[in-house]
């Protein structure tokens, strides 16, 4: 069956019915999202932090970032892991259910930018999916298909963010948040969409 049918009257949470509605307009606004997680199975594993910045009129919006660690004791609790480093982050912290709210509100009808995105998209899809939401449906372009499309590149080679810093001579410091792989992004699209000749 169709998932449009099988949801047409699903009672859906009331942030998640304000950011349907968003989908009656096409944005200009870009949103580069960076997540740390617990690992890579985005059905297994959970999201420790996001960090996104907004993009507008290519230009990064500074004053437009969402930054949040979440609270995952339950699943620290299971794996026995310590919940050590999230007392000391300076972050604002956050329980899934708010932040993935949080997230979604400041998201909008945004297209969404990252590197190796599917996976950020399908985690939060995850997320979504405990709090009987639908999945994300805004656009998503990735900086690593991006590159391979600008180098016309056939073959199977991966680039990190590392080594796409590298190619366009971005300074990167040794990372220690989603934010700072955000702002990283960012200007790795800016650079990658100008040479694509994208609008």
């Amino acid at each position: 069956m169709l998932d449009w049918l099988k949801n047409i009257n699903k009672d859906y949470p009331e942030f998640w019915k304000q950011y349907l509605s968003k989908f009656e307009n096409k944005s200009n606004r870009f949103v580069v999202l960076s997540t740390e997680t617990t690992g890579l199975d985005a059905h297994s594993d959970v999201i420790l932090s996001i960090g996104a910045i907004s993009i507008e009129n290519n230009s990064i919006v500074i004053g437009d970032t969402f930054e949040v660690v979440l609270l995952q004791y339950v699943y620290n609790h299971d794996h026995g892991i310590s919940n050590e480093f999230i007392i000391e982050s300076k972050q604002p912290k956050s329980l899934e259910p708010q932040a993935i709210q949080a997230f979604i509100e400041y998201l909008g009808n945004a297209t969404i930018i990252g590197h190796r995105v599917d996976f950020d998209v399908e985690i939060i899809n995850n997320a979504l999916e405990k709090l009987k939401c639908g999945r994300i449906r805004n656009e998503a372009l990735d900086i690593e298909i991006m590159y391979r499309k600008y180098k016309e590149l056939s073959d199977d080679k991966e680039f990190s963010l590392n080594d796409l810093s590298s190619l366009f001579k971005i300074e990167t410091i040794d990372r220690v948040s989603a934010s700072e792989d955000a702002y990283t992004i960012a200007l790795l699209f800016l650079k990658l969409k100008s040479r694509l000749g994208i609008n």
